[in-house]
């Protein structure tokens, strides 16, 4: 039944156009502002020199065969299943993903001692293992895998001590093997291929934008050009700065970074513009890369746990999207992470991934280069520190009670996939 509720929606992410998405196939009419020029959030791509390049790695995976079915509907089937082929890059040679189990391809002694201290760790009983999240991997894997690169690489990745993180984000992204997959993985020449992106999906033509553009071409009142300069909690409206006209709203969708809040909403109370301020992230540069001749067959990512090469992983969609790379030529896409509170050197940042990739033998140098595009991507991943429990929880319900609907990864602060996004979009329009 239709109902005369005014829902607004800011943001055209994935969650933001799943939350539209679902409200409209139930009747219940909305509207959608979008500051960029086109939907997606960080779900699009562009066209460069031939190549067509995604705002970072974005890849399908799906828990949930209803949100797969939903999805190949939208892309009416332009979407192809692919067997992950992962690999971390350590002492100068790659290993199968996950490092742990998978150890037979590192050197011989170093495997021996990462295998016997697994297995010493998995007697002991575990009494302070979920303090935070250094104390859990090593009582978890044991001191030569943590070493090796449980914890360098998660140290790259999250840009803060593994001592302030809690464990609460890794249910669901990080691989915790058996003593069996270890010693399989040991002792046999057979990879394991463990954790929740064994398998993966990507658009079969254009880029992953492809999605969101389906979801658009189902949607009704998408407003793109719209920044969001203002939200007024007595009036329940909000300003849109281009236009410079208030639009009402009986409930409110959030899908905009929670720390955007601070600039939007005056006054804040004083508790939640500390709870606010509480909030950490890690910020993600995207360097996406033409390489001229064919490189890196059958590989789709690599992770990077090494200081030496600034980058913590690099992907080569060649391998799963040939239709966005012209022929005869490669594509790879290399991330790095940086401290939300640091502002990043664009130029200098380029030329230690270029001299990475060279010293690893991707490229040759500059010359190899057809194609150069990139994405600096200021709230990468939200940071699960001993804060973030406490203060989340505040704002949330601060926002509940304002009929505002927290959703997505960025206004529901959570670690979350693609398919994660949608779910959340759903799960909001059903309880509006």
């Amino acid at each position: 039944m239709k109902s005369n509720k005014k829902v607004v929606i800011l943001g055209a992410g994935l969650s933001g156009l799943s939350a539209a998405w679902h409200l409209q196939k139930n009747g219940q009419d909305c509207v959608v502002f979008e500051k960029e020029k086109e939907v997606g959030g960080l779900c699009r791509s562009k066209k460069v020199n031939g190549f067509i390049f995604d705002c970072d790695g974005h890849l399908l995976h799906f828990k949930n065969k209803q949100t797969l079915d939903l999805v190949k509907r939208l892309l009416n089937n332009n979407i192809a299943k692919h067997s992950r082929s992962a690999w971390v890059y350590t002492r100068n040679r790659l290993i199968h993903y996950p490092f742990h189990a998978n150890l037979r391809d590192l050197p011989q002694p170093i495997a021996r001692r990462c295998l016997l201290d697994f297995i010493s760790a998995s007697s002991e009983k575990k009494t302070n293992g979920g303090t935070n999240f250094l104390k859990w991997v090593n009582c978890s894997f044991g001191k030569s895998i943590s070493r090796h690169f449980m914890i360098p690489y998660n140290k790259k990745f999250w840009t803060v001590s593994l001592k302030e993180l809690t464990c609460e984000w890794m249910q669901d992204f990080l691989v915790k093997p058996t003593l069996n997959h270890v010693v399989q993985g040991y002792c046999t020449d057979e990879p394991n291929y463990l954790g929740y992106n064994a398998n993966f999906y990507y658009p079969k033509k254009g880029g992953i934008n492809q999605l969101p553009l389906a979801f658009e071409s189902q949607i009704r009142n998408i407003y793109k050009n719209s920044t969001i300069s203002s939200i007024n909690l007595k009036k329940k409206e909000i300003i849109i700065k281009e236009q410079k006209y208030a639009e009402n709203f009986d409930s409110l969708i959030l899908t905009i970074p929670l720390p955007e809040l601070t600039k939007i909403i005056n006054p804040l109370p004083e508790r939640i513009l500390e709870m606010l301020n509480k909030l950490r992230w890690n910020s993600i540069f995207n360097l996406n890369l033409g390489i001229d001749g064919n490189i890196v067959d059958n590989k789709h990512w690599v992770y990077f746990p090494q200081r030496e090469t600034s980058f913590f992983r690099l992907g080569f969609s060649h391998n799963f999207a040939r239709k966005n790379t012209p022929d005869g030529k490669s594509s790879v896409y290399a991330e790095v992470s940086y401290p939300c509170t640091t502002t990043i050197d664009k130029t200098k940042t380029v030329t230690k991934i270029l001299r990475g990739l060279k010293s690893i033998g991707i490229i040759k140098g500059r010359a190899d280069i057809s194609a150069l595009d990139v994405n600096i991507i200021k709230y990468g991943y939200p940071i699960y520190d001993h804060n973030y429990n406490q203060a989340r929880k505040e704002i949330i319900k601060f926002l509940l009670r304002n009929n505002i609907f927290p959703c997505g990864r960025y206004g529901n602060w959570r670690y979350m996939s693609m398919e994660g996004a949608i779910l959340d979009g759903r799960d909001v329009a059903r309880a509006i």
